[in-house]
Formats: C-alpha cells, sequence, structure tokens
C-alpha cells in the first residue's frame, strides 16, 4: 500500500482562468494520485519514478474562480492527506476572482506576494535554535492558528531552499549510514539519494508542510543548492571539474532540482509541451533520462532554461537563474548567456502596458552595499588582468575567498541589466513600480538607484526599487552585521572609490541609496499591489514568552496613493 512520503505542495495557481492548480507529492510506491477539492474540482496522474523515489505532478481542473476549496490527497482509494488527527487546518486552494475572461485579482483586490531566501531547515536537537526561529515556520504557525490571517497569495523561495555543503547532524547521520564521511565529499551530500534527504528535511516540518499546501509557491536555486558560490569563475569549475566527487555532485543536484522545485514553477501548459517532462513521466523509470539531461544541462547551460514567467493578474514576476546561466570565460563573462538574457529582455519589454508592477526575481541582489560592489567591481577588474597576471591571481583567490561574485563581478552584466530596468520603468505605459527581489546576504534592506542627469533616454518613471531579504533561516555573525552596515557608510563609500580608482574600472551607470535597512534576523517581506500602489512589509521571527512570534519591522508605501 502506498503512503505519502512528502508533500502535498500547492505550485501553480492559473491567475488568468482561476480554474486551474498543479499540486506536488512523493509517494512511497508506484500509485495514482489524486486530489479532491470540496467545490468538485479534481484531478489526477499516475506515479513517475526517478532513482527509486516516486513522484506526481496533479493537475486539478474545474475550480472555481474567486474561492478558497478545501482538498484531499488520495493514493489509489485511500485519504492519505490531511493526517488523520491533524491539529492543523485544512489545505486550501485560492483562486483569483476573473471578469470577462481576465483576471480581476488587481482590480480592487490585494496581490500578497511574501519573499526571501536562504532555509537552513535543520530542527534543534535540544530545543533551542541557536540561530533563532525559523521565519517560515513562525509564518506557518501564525496562519495556522489564525483563520483572519492574510495570507500571501503566492510564496517566492529565492534561492538556498537546501543546503548541499552544509548538513545537519541529522543528515550527517543518514549520509554516515551509507558510506564513509571521511572521504569527499565528506558530511556534503554525495548523490541524488542524499539529496532527497535534505528535501525531505526542508519540507517535512508539520507546519511548513500544511502551509506549502496550502499556499502557492516559486522557486529557484542559488548557490548552496549545489554548492557555495556555486559558478564563481571559469578556474573555480576547472578546478571543482577535476574532483573525483564532483560530476555526481552536479548531476544530483540538477535532477533533484527539476523533480523538486523546477516542475511546479511551470503551468500545465508548459508541462505539456516540455519532451522531457513527457519523457520522464511517461517511462517505466525516468532515472536514466534525467541523468543525460543533467550531465549535458552542466556540460552546456545554455541548452536548459530555469528562469520562467508567473503572472497574477497586472503583476508580472520573471524569476531569473543567475547561477547555471552564467558565462565564466574571463574574457567575456556575463551573469547571463547570450539566450537567457534574451529571454529576460524580451519578457520585460513585450507588454509593458499589461501589467502594473514587474517584479525580476534574482537570488543574487543586484545593487549593493556600495563598498562591496565596488569591491567586486574592481576584483573583476584585476582578475581580468587590469594591473597585471600578479593581481589576477590574487584577484581570483579574493574573490573566491570573499564570495565576490553577485551582479557587481559582471560588470558588462550589472550594466545591460540596470539599462533594461531604465527602459521597463520609461515611456508613457511605464508600471509604477520595477523590483528586483533578492536575498543570499543575510540581510534586509531597500536600495534606490538614481540615473545622473544626461542619462541617454532619460531616468524611468517608475520607482524602481532593489529589495533585499535573507536569510529565512540561518545565522547572521556578528562580522557579517559590520561589514555590511560599514559597506553602507560615507567611509566606505571613499574607500570603495579607492579600489575602482586602482582597479580603472569605468563608472556605474548609476548610483544608489540605502532606503531601509540594514535589518538582521530571521525574516520575510511581502508585498501588497492593489492597482498601481504598493505597500512593503518586513516580518522577523522572534522568541517571546508567549511563544515564538513574527514581530512587524517595517511597514511602508512604496508609491503615491493613487
Amino acid at each position: 500500500m502506498a503512503e505519502l512520503s512528502l508533500g502535498p505542495l500547492l505550485r501553480y495557481v492559473d491567475w488568468e482562468s482561476g480554474s486551474t492548480a498543479t499540486v506536488w507529492v512523493e509517494a512511497s510506491r508506484p500509485c495514482t494520485v489524486e486530489v479532491r477539492c470540496a467545490d468538485g474540482a479534481s484531478g489526477s496522474s499516475p506515479t513517475f519514478v526517478v532513482a527509486g523515489h516516486h513522484y506526481a505532478l496533479v493537475v486539478v481542473e474545474g475550480l472555481t474562480p474567486g474561492t478558497t476549496t478545501a482538498y484531499e490527497v488520495l493514493l489509489g482509494d485511500l485519504r492519505v492527506w490531511p493526517p488523520e488527527g491533524s491539529r492543523l487546518p485544512p489545505s486550501t486552494i485560492t483562486t483569483p476572482p476573473v471578469a470577462d475572461g481576465a483576471s480581476a485579482a488587481t482590480d480592487g483586490h490585494d496581490v500578497r506576494i511574501s519573499f526571501g531566501s536562504c532555509r537552513w531547515a535543520a530542527s534543534p536537537g535540544d530545543g533551542q535554535d541557536p540561530v533563532g526561529p525559523d521565519a517560515l515556520v513562525t509564518l506557518a504557525a501564525h496562519l495556522a492558528g489564525d483563520p483572519a490571517a492574510e495570507r500571501p497569495d503566492v510564496l517566492l523561495l529565492l534561492g538556498d531552499q537546501v543546503y548541499a555543503d552544509e548538513t545537519s547532524e541529522a543528515t550527517r547521520r543518514r549520509l554516515a549510514a551509507r558510506r564513509d564521511l571521511r572521504e569527499p565529499p565528506g558530511a556534503e551530500v554525495a548523490d541524488y539519494e542524499e539529496y532527497t534527504c535534505l528535501y525531505d528535511e526542508s519540507w517535512r516540518d508539520p507546519e511548513v508542510r500544511w502551509l506549502l499546501s496550502t499556499v502557492p509557491s516559486c522557486m529557484i536555486f542559488d548557490d548552496h543548492d549545489v554548492i557555495d558560490d556555486w559558478n564563481t569563475s571559469a578556474a573555480w569549475q576547472k578546478d571543482i571539474r577535476g574532483t573525483p566527487w564532483w560530476h555526481e555532485r552536479i548531476v544530483s543536484g540538477l535532477m533533484s532540482y527539476w523533480v523538486y522545485q523546477h516542475l511546479g514553477n511551470l503551468s500545465p501548459a508548459e508541462l505539456a509541451a516540455d519532451p522531457l517532462y513527457a519523457a520522464v513521466t511517461t517511462s517505466r523509470d525516468g532515472t536514466e533520462t534525467l541523468r543525460r539531461f543533467a550531465a549535458e544541462t552542466d556540460a552546456d547551460p545554455a541548452l536548459t532554461r530555469w528562469s520562467y514567467q508567473r503572472v497574477f493578474g497586472r503583476v508580472h514576476v520573471l524569476m531569473v537563474d543567475t547561477r547555471a546561466a552564467r558565462v565564466l570565460d574571463e574574457d567575456r563573462r556575463a551573469m547571463l548567456d547570450d539566450g537567457e538574457a534574451r529571454w529576460l529582455l524580451e519578457r520585460a519589454l513585450e507588454d509593458p502596458g499589461a501589467y502594473d508592477h514587474l517584479l525580476i526575481g534574482s537570488s543574487l541582489p543586484w545593487l549593493l552595499p556600495p563598498l562591496v560592489h565596488d569591491a567586486e567591481t574592481w576584483n573583476a577588474a584585476l582578475c581580468a588582468g587590469s594591473r597585471g597576471g600578479r593581481w589576477a591571481r590574487l584577484g581570483e583567490k579574493l574573490r573566491r575567498a570573499a564570495d565576490l561574485e553577485h551582479w557587481a563581478a559582471f560588470p558588462d552584466s550589472f550594466g545591460r541589466f540596470t539599462e533594461l530596468l531604465r527602459r521597463v520603468g520609461s515611456g508613457p505605459d511605464a508600471p509604477a513600480t520595477v523590483c528586483v527581489l533578492s536575498g543570499d546576504v543575510h540581510h534586509a534592506y531597500i536600495a534606490e538607484p538614481h540615473w545622473p542627469a544626461g542619462t541617454p533616454g532619460g531616468a524611468p518613471e517608475a520607482r524602481v526599487l532593489q529589495l533585499t531579504c535573507s536569510p529565512v533561516h540561518n545565522s547572521v555573525p556578528r562580522s557579517i552585521r559590520l561589514g555590511f552596515r560599514f559597506g553602507w557608510s560615507g567611509v566606505g563609500r571613499r574607500l570603495g572609490r579607492l579600489l575602482t580608482r586602482h582597479g580603472r574600472t569605468e563608472p556605474s551607470p548609476v548610483t544608489w541609496n540605502r532606503a531601509g535597512g540594514p535589518w538582521f534576523g530571521n525574516q520575510l517581506m511581502t508585498l501588497t499591489l492593489r492597482g498601481r500602489n504598493s505597500a512593503l512589509t518586513l516580518v522577523q521571527a522572534k522568541s517571546t514568552p508567549e511563544g515564538n512570534q513574527l514581530v512587524s519591522v517595517l511597514e511602508r508605501s512604496l508609491t503615491e496613493e493613487q
């Protein structure tokens, strides 16, 4: 008899028809997975197999627009969700209201988008969490305990959903039962089976499991989903490809990302048109097909696009791959390869009058504290040879040691991305806001760019912002706090200018100021969008005498009331 191993995760809800959704599950053995909703909507799918694990992504059809309906999951004839005796509310699917064949969700209705990154999911063994309460667990408990609480319409998880290179004590015990941890890669994950342990640990917590079954989610990887500073440079890539364990690690990382995260990002129409999805789900065992895909993608990242677009009424979200799509050759370094950059350009500019807000999910911040930005630009110039071979070798060592690999470390890409944001925010059909949503740097802040007078095309009419929020649950050492605070300071800015002069770098096309923060802690940001209005909140998970709670740190309007 099949059992529910993991899930369900409510992934995609169609905001155009308001009648379709997808639900992801993992089962213990082959079976047919059925989702039944209280309003009569339903869907079913046979499981597919990868590396001995059984999965299904069920397309639920017939949902009623503008409603919230409870659902249950069956494996064969056996109901397995919700669990018997659960103290948590029923899992539900909420659909947007639809009028005249188009989503009315932003016409008098709020769209709430919560986001964050960097969630190390290990539970404290003794009940005392050394890094503080988990913001996702705390959010789940808050929503489950207060039926009147406003729920996000979607969670954007911006990377480091799992940590392949920083395993918990519980996971290390599971790894040690399989192999000798004295051999590389040691206590890091080595293969697909070990990746399944990470996802199990991340998504099995009862509150988080309920939250992900009820609130749709969009995901994109960052480095720790594979390894710290993944694809920093060509030299880094050459070195790691020379290790005996790396090939299995990267292939398994991409395979597991495809199964656990990527599939749920796609609409039913995109799934139906995906030849890999068809091949894996219709074969008796999709393992070798998926392995071959992952190996080919690692060898030539341009073969695969992990980036994707989601539409929430008049709010458009572009989730961008800033890890696998990099070009690392030193003479043509780019954050995005040509195909990825073209996709982003076309999606952002194809119909600007169709949205009031453009949100670009980039796991890595576009705008950093000025000193950090200048240090990365300086380092990129050194590595490219601006001060000779000795400085280039030193630059490569610094790049790896100090994690100098954000947008600023790819100066040409930074310039092109900045110009794209200016173009999107300009003209008579410009949206009200253009926001880059990021994580990675273990603190939260708001940065606002300023285009100098004389910029070709002029400054944008839209409000353009960098919104950064991390971690959801991880440590924030005192050195990081001090370093980032100094990076925003006047002294830090002056030091940055000295570095750029030494590196003989080109000036940045924009300047920017810190419009909020920095804030440190386990936290989540939420954008509330209605028409052309936008408001931002930041909450942190805090331990109080009454238990773990979400504490409001910021509530701010980002637009003038319209």
